[in-house]
């Protein structure tokens, strides 16, 4: 049983605030399934565009760059990602030091 998408991202919010950065929604997705992609802004025109992958190799469970370049190009990712998924949640981390905390065992 996974958590509900909705909890991970509050949870996710929480975590990232509890650093010092500012995370919000941009797009809220189907609550207990929705695949999540995570935008990190680092306040000087650049982002970097987060999803949750498996590894073929491990069947694990992990987060890859979808997009990297600057916060246009990581919107336009975005458009095209929900252009054919509507469950979709965004979340907009804004960081000058570009961390996302992803890997943080607490959101595992």
């Amino acid at each position: 049983m996974s958590l509900a998408t909705s909890l991970w991202v509050d949870a996710y919010r929480r975590r990232i605030e509890q650093e010092g950065a500012f995370a919000h929604v941009v797009r809220r997705g189907d609550a207990e399934n929705g695949a999540v992609l995570v935008t990190v802004a680092t306040m000087d025109g650049r982002a970097t565009l987060y999803q949750r992958s498996f590894d073929l190799m491990t069947g694990d469970r992990r987060w890859v760059v979808l997009a990297e370049g600057t916060e246009a190009e990581a919107a336009d990712a975005v458009r095209r990602q929900a252009g054919f998924d509507p469950d979709l949640w965004v979340v907009e981390v804004e960081d000058p030091k570009g961390r996302h905390l992803l890997d943080d065992e607490s959101l595992a």
